[in-house]
């Protein structure tokens, strides 16, 4: 979440000479009161809000291509002729305004409103929604902007409905995020568009089909639907060793796992986070911020290896002890007791709060008693289709088709672009879904941007210096690039993931030459 910055530069309605819009490179200033942008395309002018409506990113300075401008900061793209947000982790459009041309000047006129479109095919009798996370919600919104006008309903599992789940391991766990940025839809906010929102009442089971369109919820209450999307996420994995359900013992998931954890930050002195994962590691960076003494415990010597290789992994290791976090790698933890984290080598570490972050599994529990196939996940086609008509899965249940195999990706951003997908897939305008994944990660003053999948690869390749925040990383497979990470060079994670979007291997390895 961010502020909205100061406007700065020319200002648009009193208008700029028309020559100084160059094809592609957007001219930033302000009207009424606002960060506004010009951007040349072809034949046409478009004038936008400059700022992300995800965390109030940069637009002027993000990357412009086929009548879309994708965020610097986590790749947010948006329709520069609607304002649509296209593809997550964005959920809401940005506006848009009239550009009047004359006397060689281009100035900007009024907003305009969002437009509505109106279905293509014969719309379902229902749409419910079981889920109410990021993918859930995106999927609610996006199929009333896509023109969809029956009955929405979103069934989530926990209060107080959609969060802001990267922010329950950064800003809000590190106190420098207020809890009003937490929800990503209030109650009120979906009622508004007319989705109905249940966020207190899960459900327990989907009837099987042919016999039922219904989801049964805890109190009893069926929900029938015309189309049912699955969108029920993952839940952290549980240690399975004594003292694992102690009080001060916490995973990180909801939005009540954050506040736990923040309650008893306020009391701790030392933590112990076991699992040396993204969000582990994010959430010792947050514990750090707090004051506490930080250890961080997990099997591997070095963390996040599996994921971004060694070099990389040594450098996030190294951010982590400047800031002074301490690691106990290569040991697993015994036993929890009331004050203490013993290791299997018999090692004590003193704890007065202690976090699991060791993985998560997808809730696919439902999807199988529906009859769908589920095999590491809920195995869809390009359109999230199951294997039961009218049924979708998308999220970090869904097991889809990317790069000539299944994947199961666990990212808000992608959570989000599924959800997205869905929606224009249920009014009538499905494309098969090809996007490259997409994900960020927080280590104190370092965010690691990384676009694409690589579940296996040859040793990195780092270009720059990771040490001065500098570097572009490319992970490669038997030659091919399946992946790039970027240390400080934002606009060129946003041309690494065009170029592997679009499969332009020279344009890639020329920006990976540096």
């Amino acid at each position: 979440m961010g502020e909205s910055p100061t406007p700065s530069g020319p200002d648009l309605e009193r208008g700029v000479p028309a020559a100084d819009l160059r094809e592609g490179v957007p001219l930033l200033g302000h009207a009424g009161g606002e960060a506004v942008m010009l951007v040349r395309g072809g034949s046409k002018v478009y004038a936008t809000a400059a700022t992300c409506s995800h965390y109030g990113g940069p637009l002027a300075e993000g990357l412009v291509v086929g009548g879309t401008v994708h965020c610097p900061w986590h790749h947010a793209c948006f329709d520069l002729a609607t304002g649509d947000a296209l593809s997550g982790p964005a959920i809401s459009s940005i506006a848009c305004f009239d550009v009047v041309e004359g006397g060689g000047l281009l100035k900007v006129g009024t907003k305009r409103e969002p437009p509505r479109r109106a279905p293509t095919k014969a719309a379902p009798s229902s749409v419910v929604i079981v889920g109410a996370g990021p993918a859930g919600t995106a999927c609610a919104e996006t199929l009333r902007r896509e023109g969809y006008d029956g009955p929405i309903t979103l069934l989530g599992a926990e209060l107080p409905g959609p969060v802001d789940r990267p922010n329950l391991s950064k800003d809000y766990l590190a106190g420098t995020a207020p809890e009003e940025w937490i929800p990503l839809r209030t109650k009120e906010a979906l009622a508004a568009e007319r989705i109905e929102l249940v966020a207190d009442d899960p459900v327990t089971d989907v009837v099987p089909l042919p016999s039922s369109r219904d989801v049964v919820l805890k109190s009893g209450r069926r929900v029938s639907w015309g189309v049912l999307v699955l969108a029920t996420g993952a839940e952290p994995i549980a240690l399975a060793i004594e003292g694992a359900t102690l009080p001060h013992v916490h995973t990180l998931r909801t939005l009540g796992d954050s506040r736990a954890i923040v309650a008893g930050a306020v009391k701790a002195k030392r933590a112990v986070v076991i699992g040396a994962s993204f969000i582990g590691l994010e959430a010792a960076a947050s514990l750090r911020k707090r004051g506490l003494d930080v250890t961080v415990v997990a099997p591997d010597m070095i963390p996040l290896a599996r994921i971004v290789g060694d070099e990389v992994g040594l450098f996030v290791r190294s951010v982590h002890v400047e800031n002074g976090v301490a690691f106990k790698l290569g040991f697993k933890p015994a036993r929890i007791t009331a004050s203490e984290v013993v290791l299997s080598d018999g090692t004590a570490l003193p704890a007065d709060l202690v976090v699991v972050g060791v993985g998560v599994r997808p809730r696919t529990e439902l999807a199988a008693r529906a009859g769908l196939r589920v095999e590491d996940g809920v195995v869809v086609d390009t359109l999230f289709g199951t294997s039961l008509p009218d049924i979708y899965a998308i999220g970090d249940i869904a097991r889809y088709p990317y790069d000539g195999g299944l994947v199961r990706v666990e990212h808000f951003a992608v959570a989000v672009r599924h959800g997205q997908a869905v929606a224009r897939t249920i009014a009538g305008r499905e494309q098969p879904y090809r996007d490259v994944p997409f994900f960020w990660s927080q280590h104190h003053d370092v965010t690691l941007n990384y676009v694409g999948h690589a579940q296996t690869f040859d040793p990195p390749v780092v270009v720059g210096d990771l040490k001065k925040r500098d570097a572009i990383v490319a992970y490669r497979e038997g030659g091919r690039v399946r992946a790039v990470l970027t240390v400080g060079r934002d606009h060129a994670s946003l041309e690494a993931g065009r170029a592997l979007q679009t499969g332009d291997a020279v344009a890639l390895e020329a920006l990976l030459r540096g």
